[in-house]
């Protein structure tokens, strides 16, 4: 019997692109190990079923069920049927904030939680292959028209029943709802992130792209995303390192300087804080079992 074919990691993928917006209607593969990457993912289960591990939950997913959660914490597929069809999103933070969503639900899939709803039809059907179509058509003005019903299918599920997983999220405070401004602000200090993460910058050059005070372009960033600054620019360093990782010759010091690290101890002591561990480990991990 032949074996699964599986998911990993590479530079032309999610994790080596952590700012891309990217769609797909396709067959999942199971993932050998736990991956993430900087964006808030969509997943629709066309047919089968899929099973995730996510960063401290289970869930599993049938045909007609979506979900919705941050990528930035490690999850994985690891179980799904023979038949399993599924399409989404790959969503940045940019467009992640264009969402008006309930500003519980944002702040939960913020800090780990998934949004499951099951108030699907077969519209959803179509328009996740139709997106999927025109993202990938070459036409700007499709893939933003794309984009755009995407995102306001996605507003429609404060209209309708969903859950959230975990239920309950024991000691979290929910978030501060923003005005259309902050929404901006953070926009542009994503932006500014999103080109530059691979320099050396600081709070001060993140909060001057967006023309606000540093200490104000913190506050307004961790409110609005439970995460420092910090803790973005090096998740986005991180997604990129991964995706280094999988080559066979990787060398990781080398990995290191080009995600954007100013040394080995601070790249080791990040990735390990993530992935639980070094990233020789992963790297063997993930080459190994080719």
């Amino acid at each position: 019997m032949p074996e699964r074919p599986f998911y990993q990691p590479g530079a032309s993928s999610v994790e080596g692109l952590p700012l891309l917006l990217q769609m797909f209607h396709t067959n999942p593969l199971v993932m050998l190990k736990p991956h993430w990457h900087a964006q808030v993912e969509v997943n629709f289960i066309v047919r089968g079923s899929v099973h995730y591990r996510m960063n401290d939950h289970e869930i599993s997913l049938s045909a007609g069920e979506m979900c919705l959660f941050w990528g930035g914490l490690p999850h994985q597929m690891d179980d799904l049927s023979d038949d399993a069809i599924y399409a989404g999103a790959h969503l940045p933070l940019v467009h992640f904030f264009r969402l008006h969503l309930p500003t519980d639900i944002r702040h939960r899939l913020m800090t780990g939680a998934t949004l499951v709803t099951g108030a699907t039809d077969q519209s959803d059907n179509h328009n996740f292959e139709r997106w999927n179509r025109y993202a990938r058509s070459g036409d700007q003005a499709k893939a933003e028209h794309a984009v755009n019903e995407l995102l306001l299918r996605l507003e429609r599920v404060r209209f309708e029943p969903y859950r959230l997983v975990p239920e309950t999220a024991p000691g979290q405070e929910a978030g501060s709802p923003f005005d259309q401004q902050s929404s901006r602000n953070v926009g542009r200090m994503c932006d500014f992130i999103a080109e530059n993460f691979l320099y050396d910058i600081d709070c001060v050059n993140i909060a001057a792209a967006a023309d606000i005070h540093p200490k104000y372009a913190m506050s307004l960033f961790k409110k609005s995303t439970g995460m420092t600054l910090n803790e973005y620019v090096n998740l986005l360093r991180l997604s990129y390192a991964q995706a280094l990782l999988m080559h066979q010759d990787a060398n990781v010091l080398r990995v290191a300087m080009d995600s954007g690290f100013g040394s080995l101890s601070a790249f080791n002591k990040s990735f390990r804080k993530l992935a639980g561990m070094s990233p020789s480990d992963f790297r063997r991990g993930v080459t190994g079992a080719r």
